[in-house]
């Protein structure tokens, strides 16, 4: 599947050194002191953030704009339609990549590959998208600034670890990009290997996380929020609105989107799954910005009650394409219009991700897309609430660094790396940008409290809060 995606304008068959000499042509055309101006969309945040909601369970809608006032960083990352709107006002390399679309500091974390070897990479790709690559740079580095400010560092500090996360994507490219093919294919990184090389603080965190992944099986995730119904069976265990049944029109619905799910899967994985059956679904809400999507969890039991925890999420267009305006490619456009937008997010996955979940599969339903995956499985995410400053920049640079091995899977990698070069000049503009656009999500973040204040969206208390 993911080959469609890199057809069209994503595919090159110049060889690398002459990528690497169209990537600094394009200077003349798209200057790299250029990035650092950013032009606002004449369109407000709170006015971006209610037309998304048009689509979205409306019951849920208040709970969302809770989640993204609890603070400035919370209200980033909920707002990448926002964001990806100012993006799209402002200049551009128009170099192309499948982009993550997200890449906050918060959507890297840890998750077992196939193998059970614990991998640290992105884990979000709700948003993926065919976009230009600096547009998930300043995703990452604007994030960083908001998150440091917000955890008090010094400014200081955070000059520091802006400048070392640029260094480390720049450099994290060119290493990469020096590999053989399949060697950048193959390239992930399992924590475990490398706790020698980071500080002792990173190290701690490191170890506390990959201890917490290593306990989070499908086994314990079950037994928290299952318990055995009047019927004998496992049912989750509601927390209304956070987790609740749902009605059976609602319910046999995706029930059979979860048959022709199977259909489609490898044959591997369809054999694996049909020892089990499922007993119970419901409605679960997840994240900050995702909240109102559709998100279900789907409980299956196997031969000696082997527990299986199936996510079926809706994928709705990414927000690159919808609200930064940037074109698809044909093929993409095709194969979404033909299986939906579930397609789209999973391509984007196994694209940018070193190693995926086996069972991530695409269905759509009654007019919604979904993508499932399995829920919960030894996933661990970074815990950077009293972190140092040095470690959250130790941290910030790690994801700059995985940042660049996703990005160098597309073929126009090498004319990124061409246009970049060897000197700080984009450097110096993307840092530029982030932090006046670190600014400008602050001036967003007031404007939808005026906005709540004033009654004109409504918030809701937040139950998991």
């Amino acid at each position: 599947m993911p080959q469609r995606v890199l057809r069209d304008r994503l595919i090159d068959l110049e060889v690398p050194s002459e990528d690497v000499a169209r990537g600094r042509a394009l200077r003349k055309t798209a200057p790299r002191r250029a990035l650092a101006q950013l032009i606002p969309s004449p369109r407000t945040a709170t006015e971006i953030l209610v037309e998304q909601n048009a689509d979205r369970l409306r019951e849920l809608v208040p709970l969302r704009f809770a989640r993204m006032l609890t603070d400035p960083f919370s209200f980033y990352r909920g707002s990448a339609a926002v964001m990806a709107a100012d993006l799209a006002a402002g200049p551009s390399t128009g170099i192309e990549i499948m982009c993550c679309g997200d890449a906050h500091v918060s959507n890297f974390g840890m998750y077992a590959a196939p193998d059970r070897a614990i991998v640290f990479d992105l884990n979000d790709f709700d948003e993926a998208a065919v976009a230009p690559a600096e547009w998930d740079v300043k995703r990452l580095i604007t994030s960083a600034i908001i998150g440091g400010r917000h955890a008090g560092y010094p400014a200081k500090a955070i000059r520091r670890f802006v400048e070392q996360a640029l260094v480390a994507y720049q450099t994290g490219l060119e290493a990469a990009l020096e590999m053989d093919i399949l060697e950048r294919y193959y390239l992930r990184l399992e924590p475990e290997h490398y706790t020698g090389e980071v500080s002792k603080g990173l190290h701690g965190v490191v170890q506390r996380t990959i201890s917490r992944a290593r306990k989070q099986t499908s086994a314990r995730v079950f037994k928290q929020i299952t318990e055995i119904g009047a019927d004998g069976t496992p049912r989750l265990r509601e927390q209304p609105p956070v987790l609740q049944h749902v009605d059976e029109e609602i319910e046999a619905p995706l029930v059979e989107a979860v048959q022709e799910y199977l259909a489609a899967v490898p044959t591997d994985v369809a054999l694996l799954l049909s020892h089990f059956r499922i007993t119970d679904v419901a409605l679960r809400v997840v994240g900050v910005g995702s909240v109102g999507t559709r998100c279900y969890l789907v409980i299956l039991v196997g031969p000696n009650d082997t527990p299986l925890i199936l996510q079926i999420k809706e994928a709705t267009r990414s927000v690159l394409e919808e609200y930064g305006g940037w074109r698809q490619p044909n093929s993409l456009t095709e194969v979404v219009a033909a299986k939906g937008q579930g397609v789209r997010v999973i391509d984007g996955q196994l694209i940018l991700q070193a190693m995926s979940d086996v069972f991530l599969g695409a269905t759509r339903k009654d007019g919604h897309d979904y993508y499932i995956r399995q829920f919960h499985d030894m996933k661990g995410t970074i815990d950077t609430e009293g972190m140092s400053a040095s470690t959250f920049g130790e941290y910030v640079a790690a994801c700059a660094m995985l940042l660049a091995r996703a990005h160098s899977q597309s073929a126009n990698a090498s004319i990124l790396r061409g246009y970049v070069g060897t000197a700080d000049t984009v450097h110096c503009a993307v840092a530029e940008w982030c932090y006046a656009y670190a600014d400008k999500s602050l001036d967003d973040f007031h404007q939808l409290r005026t906005a709540a204040a004033a009654g004109d969206v409504e918030v809701a208390a937040d139950p998991a809060r």
